[in-house]
């Protein structure tokens, strides 16, 4: 009896648990957003492209899309060796002299009789050269790679400025290796874009990518890992100087001449800025070698944009050092909101 007043007894209410809160599209698509360094300089390039168009009808045309090309390249080159260089906690000021001497070797060596490929391949030699003394000046002497280069820099304009008497050159003609290194108006583009790709795999999926990331990141940390942080370094002060040195051939073989005052400390900066505007820390560990070719692509942009609308060049560079700093205040922060994310 017990029992069936039980059974016919009402069943006490239990509270169901709260449905999960399901996140929206556009708040999913802003955390991929957020995770992703590289998309909101993504996103500032193609406003800036919508801009100029809107400004000026001329801007996508095919004339100034070469033209865009030609400030993008060379200098996008040099960023994927800074961004390995940085990664790993140091810097390199002296790749603008390094674009200069370059095509000077190799004109040298072509003039003693070599063919054009033997000056290409010394001249990287050269350039490698180059960065091994930085990285032994750095590493064995422990000096502060800024002030190292500085004095490379200023030990190769005047090799420079010596051997070529301080006056240009016109490049050697070898027909068709011309038009591979930089005659032809897409080559020098597409060396960029090889460039980045092969950069960026080696940094996001080989160990020495890895290993340049754990030095930037916690040096004594990478070191107890067994991490050789000496021949990192080195490693990528010769890849950086080497990008610089093929960078500079190729600009000489674009314009057909090679001069002693070619690239310098503009370049340079350039190259440093589109990788710091791209998501590369200057305290390391942290970088992508898309976002500085994105980063170098969005100053070019700017660049050429002020060229067609009759901007001046001071405003430029007002726009240039604003973006760094936005740039890296934007980097601190992010890198803040994702860590707080992961917790």
């Amino acid at each position: 009896m017990a029992e069936t007043i039980l059974s016919n007894a009402p069943m006490p209410e239990t509270e169901l648990p709260p449905e999960p809160v399901r996140k929206g599209f556009w708040s999913r698509l802003g955390r991929i957003f957020l995770r992703q360094r590289e998309a909101s300089i993504l996103v500032v390039a193609i406003v800036l492209v919508i801009y100029f168009q809107l400004s000026s009808s001329n801007f996508l045309t095919q004339f100034n899309i070469l033209t865009l090309f030609e400030f993008i390249s060379a200098t996008a080159i040099i960023a994927a060796g800074e961004v390995m260089l940085l990664i790993c906690g140091e810097i390199d000021i002296s790749v603008g002299q390094v674009f200069a001497l370059a095509p000077f070797i190799m004109y040298l060596v072509n003039q003693a009789g070599f063919s054009l490929w033997v000056g290409i391949v010394a001249a990287l030699l050269v350039s490698s050269v180059v960065g091994l003394l930085n990285g032994i000046v750095t590493v064995w002497f422990k000096i502060p790679s800024l002030i190292t280069t500085l004095g490379t820099q200023f030990l190769l304009n005047g090799i420079t400025l010596t051997i070529s008497m301080g006056e240009p050159v016109l490049t050697p003609s070898e027909g068709q290796i011309n038009q591979i290194m930089g005659v032809n108006p897409y080559s020098e583009i597409v060396w960029a874009i090889a460039v980045m790709l092969v950069v960026q795999v080696i940094l996001s999926f080989t160990r020495w990518g890895k290993h340049t990331v754990a030095t930037g990141g916690n040096q004594l940390g990478a070191s107890e890992a067994g991490v050789n942080i000496n021949r990192v370094k080195m490693g990528n002060f010769m890849l950086t100087s080497v990008l610089a040195g093929l960078a500079g051939i190729l600009e000489a073989f674009r314009i057909t001449s090679i001069s002693p005052l070619a690239g310098g400390t503009t370049i340079m900066f350039a190259a440093v800025a589109g990788a710091v505007i791209g998501g590369t820390a200057l305290s390391g560990g942290i970088g992508t070698v898309v976002g500085a070719f994105l980063g170098v692509l969005a100053l070019s942009i700017l660049n050429d944009g002020f060229t067609l609308l009759g901007v001046s060049a001071y405003t430029y560079d007002i726009i240039l050092g604003a973006a760094i700093l936005i740039a890296m205040i934007l980097n601190v922060r992010l890198r803040i909101w994702r860590e707080a994310g992961r917790q």
